[in-house]
């Protein structure tokens, strides 16, 4: 399905990167642990953290995929499961349930900035950095304390109604006002391509910024 098979080397089973999980030999049904990431630019890393090491490969770095991100074709199968709600290439942010699953695209996004919403019982803040093209989903509750964001003043910057604090849209750390030096939980989200996502969670609930 057009996705990454990985396999260990310790029972030589077979795991889907897409789902995370073995899905042939001995350990097949098993799931890894999804862990927070980001998709962004390395300039906007480097400032939260310059400090950062990088892996150095040892020769120039080209990406033999330049054409395809912009090309039409879904995957080398295509895609299995047209779901025409997006664009096949649209970039969404996905996040996994235990009962559901649900995409934000990125050109929703674009427009909303920060989006306040509620994923099976969580509270959670959906974000997007137009400087970094980052994406970020948080918990809202800190200590306790249910927040309301809303788009900051500075790049990459949102603030929260209750208390005014600045908060890092890709870092969830608050850099300035009554909560300054709180960091919020991340929620264990990816970016993928549309057809990818849809392909593989074909009931996805997609948000839609027409009904919101």
């Amino acid at each position: 399905m057009n996705a990454l098979v990985m396999y260990d080397r310790e029972t030589d089973s077979l795991w889907s990167q897409f789902l995370g999980e073995a899905v042939r030999g001995k350990l097949e049904g098993a799931k890894l642990e999804l862990a927070p990431s980001r998709l962004t630019r390395w300039s906007a890393w480097k400032e939260e953290y310059p400090d950062t090491l990088a892996l150095d490969i040892g020769r120039p770095v080209f990406d033999q995929y330049l054409d395809y991100y912009v090309g039409p074709s879904a995957g080398i199968l295509g895609q299995s499961n047209r779901d025409d709600r997006l664009i096949g290439k649209d970039l969404v942010v996905g996040i996994l349930g235990d009962e559901s699953q649900r995409a934000y695209a990125h050109k929703h996004l674009t427009k909303a900035r920060v989006l306040n919403d509620t994923f099976e019982g969580t509270s959670i803040v959906v974000t997007l950095d137009l400087n970094s093209g980052a994406t970020g989903i948080f918990e809202r509750s800190v200590q306790g304390r249910l927040l309301t964001f809303s788009h900051g003043p500075g790049p990459g910057e949102m603030t929260d109604v209750e208390t005014g604090t600045s908060w890092s849209k890709l870092t969830g750390m608050a850099r300035g006002g009554e909560l300054e030096g709180m960091r919020l939980t991340p929620f264990p989200s990816f970016d993928a391509f549309w057809f990818g996502w849809s392909d593989f969670y074909p009931n996805t609930e997609l948000y839609d910024p027409v009904v919101e």
